[in-house]
């Protein structure tokens, strides 16, 4: 299940980029190309759609991601397990902590020769 979720977000991921390196953020884009002649979809009605659509896909996009974290989490919520408890329930003892090293010990200065 969770393979599914990938492609979708991978087949969601190509769309979008797809979709937003159609627009131009200054008018220009996919809906120039429709400026000189005025078809079923108009060079607004192209806009609207572009926009429509990336808005759409992110909101597909973040669905997406959220199922995957949920399925993704949903079999792992008893196993998480740190070294030291894994140890422990074997047998072993945990791993004690290190003693600290010894304090250097001072030695006086040399006096100064007159």
């Amino acid at each position: 299940m969770s393979y599914l979720v990938s492609i979708l977000i991978l087949i969601t991921c190509i769309l979008l980029v797809l979709i937003v390196l159609v627009q131009n953020s200054k008018g220009g884009g996919l809906s120039s190309t429709f400026s000189s002649s005025n078809q079923v979809m108009g060079v607004r009605k192209t806009t609207d759609f572009l926009e429509k659509a990336t808005w759409t896909l992110a909101g597909v996009l973040i669905v997406l991601c959220l199922a995957s974290t949920a399925i993704n989490t949903k079999g792992t919520e008893g196993s998480v397990e740190t070294i030291s408890t894994k140890k422990a329930e074997e047998g072993g003892a945990a791993p004690a902590a290190p003693a600290p090293a010894p304090a250097p010990v001072a030695t006086p200065a040399p006096a100064p020769a007159n």
